[in-house]
């Protein structure tokens, strides 16, 4: 496999979904990317708010720009403030380097696409998109072991 399908992508934000509800968390969003960049499904709770797609978007594609979990992207962007501002500027916007982003991993730990979850605070919007992404039997990377 080498791109998340269709089907996983929707089964993943699915989940996620309901996950947010049975926590009782904010509305979420949830973007799911395919492993070149491409929004597979994007998918908002109602009442989510407006600016919810646009950061969840930049969650999955800044991982998967840079090969990296959310997590670890937060750690090296404080680490790093003048390289990730240049990252930032480079990517018109697209890059939000905080937990709720996670590349998805095959069985063989192959990248095949990325997920990005905003609407709660983004330790929250991470705890949504682990068991959303085991349940299309793939693994999420957050940049920390699970």
């Amino acid at each position: 496999m080498s791109n998340v399908l269709l089907e996983q992508a929707d089964r993943i934000a699915d989940e996620a979904l309901r996950q947010g509800r049975e926590r009782g968390y904010a509305p979420l969003t949830v973007a799911i990317m395919d492993a070149g960049g491409h929004l597979v499904v994007l998918k908002r709770a109602d009442n989510s708010g407006i600016m919810r797609p646009q950061l969840a978007m930049a969650k999955a594609w800044g991982v998967l720009g840079m090969g990296l979990g959310g997590r670890e992207l937060a750690r090296r962007s404080q680490g790093a403030p003048v390289f990730f501002a240049a990252l930032n500027a480079i990517s018109e916007g697209r890059l939000a380097p905080v937990a709720g982003g996670a590349l998805i991993r095959d069985a063989a730990g192959h990248v095949v696409g990325s997920i990005g979850i905003s609407g709660d605070t983004s330790d929250n919007d991470e705890l949504c998109l682990i068991p959303a992404v085991q349940s299309a039997g793939l693994t999420p990377d957050t940049g920390d072991p699970l």
